[in-house]
Formats: C-alpha cells, structure tokens, sequence
C-alpha cells in the first residue's frame, strides 16, 4: 500500500472534506471577483466554521458513532458445527522486497485468531476465511498476506480459506458467498473495523448471508481546541463509508445492482 493508510476501503489519499472545502473556498474567491460581497463573506464564515467543527472533533465524532455505535457491544457467539470466520483486509504495505499486513490490520488478525480459539475450544470445526485481492499491486493478495500472519498467530494453516480476487468491500462479498456456498457454515461472523460493519452487513446480506458482526477496532474522534488533520482523516473514512452506503441504495433503486439474495441461500 506504499506510503498509503488505508482503513476499510478508505484512503488518505481521497480527502472529501478538503476538496468540499476547497470547493467552497474557490466559490467565496469568484463571488468576491465579481462584486457579490456578502455571498463571499458568508461562504468564507461557513468555511471558517466547518473547518473547526471538523478539525476540533464534532463532526467526525457524529458521523462515526452513527456508524459505529450499533457494533460496541461483542456479541455472544453459539458455535455450530461448522462455522467460518469471515475476515476483511484492511490494505497491504509493501516494506523492502516483503508484503505486509496494513497498519489498521493487526486488529482485526487478532480479533479473529481469538474467535478462532473460543470456535476451537467448542469442539466445532472452524474455518477462517480471508477475503482480499491485490487492490494495492504489491504482488501478493491480501488474503495470501493475512493468512500468513495467522498462521504466524497460532491459526492452523488448513483452517484459513482464502478469496483472493476481491478489489473492495463489495466484492468482498460477492466472492466471499461462492467460498462460503463450498463450505456450508451453519455459523458465520463477519470481522471488521466499527466503521466498516454497517456498510459490510449491507453488502454481505445483499449475497444472501447474514453473519454475526464483530467490531476488531473502534474509531474515536480526539476533542481538541485547534482543528487536527487527524480528525479530518477520520471524517473521510466517515464519509467514504456513508458514501458507499447513499450509493448501495441509489444503484438498487435504478436497478444497476445484481439481484438480491435471501438470507441462507449462500
């Protein structure tokens, strides 16, 4: 992923809040060119504005606990006899001639090695199944990336199923349901980032699944007196998720995306 961060599908480099704020500052500059004063004073007060309630922590902190606030608690989860442990990348560095796991990765490795041992312990057969391509071009899938990290973290590498093909989250389901129809799990859970559930479950539903969400990490905004680039980073991953999500729903309603699926059909 090179110098990039990336958090479920979200990257830096796709800063929505600047470019809306860059959009409202080249508007003030062409209302002020052409004489229409108070249209430019009152575009550049919002700007002032939104900067701060943005930097300082109000609106990033908003839009993730409308995200994240449904996954706070973990739930209990009944093991099966067969269950597979859905496991989504969170992007890939490439560090000297290696392939690694991305930094917002390490969470959810372990979040899932951890579902793994309860699973284990249940005396049910359980399976991870890693689902991420090579959306960075580093060389290697996520899902071959990841796999080697659990196996590193104790996972028995014949229990780590992986899907390889998929370039986002959507796909990630997509693909995921051809792998998961092979298995048959009467129990699935879906690892992701807080942020990332909402959106997932969406997708995931779409194909005909319903697992369990489990949240690996939680997002917080930091309060802060003067505006943060931090908080601007968090309100574009917000932004991006609720994007994808506005998206979802418009394409079902033009009819663009495939059908949808009934739950237990994958």
């Amino acid at each position: 992923m090179g110098a990039h961060l990336r958090v479920c599908g979200a990257n830096l480099e796709e800063p929505v809040s600047l470019t809306i704020l860059c959009v409202l500052v080249i508007v003030a500059t062409v209302c002020a060119a052409r004489g229409r004063r108070r249209a430019a004073r009152g575009l550049a007060v919002f700007s002032g504005v939104l900067v701060m309630a943005i930097g300082c922590g109000p609106v990033p902190a908003w839009l993730l606990d409308s995200l994240e606030k449904p996954f706070e608690n973990e739930p209990h989860v009944q093991w099966g006899a067969r269950n597979a442990i859905v496991l989504l990348g969170a992007g890939t560095f490439r560090v000297g001639d290696s392939v690694e796991p991305g930094l917002f990765s390490y969470p959810r490795l372990v979040e899932t090695t951890q579902l793994y041992q309860a699973c284990r312990k249940s005396d049910g057969d359980c399976k991870i199944l890693v689902s991420g391509g090579d959306a960075r071009h580093h060389g290697s899938p996520e899902a071959t990336v990841y796999q080697r990290e659990l196996v590193r973290l104790g996972v028995a590498k014949d229990d780590v199923l992986i899907e390889p093909q998929s370039m986002n989250t959507w796909q990630n389901a997509q693909f995921s349901r051809t792998v998961l129809a092979q298995y048959a799990p009467d129990r699935t859970v879906l690892v992701s980032s807080a942020i990332h559930l909402r959106r997932s479950l969406l997708y995931f539903t779409h194909f005909g699944m319903a697992p369990i969400p489990v949240r690996a990490d939680d997002l917080q905004a930091a309060a802060s007196p003067l505006p943060m680039a931090y908080n601007f980073a968090l309100t574009d991953f917000a932004l991006h998720e609720w994007i994808g999500i506005a998206r979802y729903h418009m394409y079902n309603a033009l009819g663009w995306n495939p059908g949808r699926i009934n739950p237990g059909d994958a």
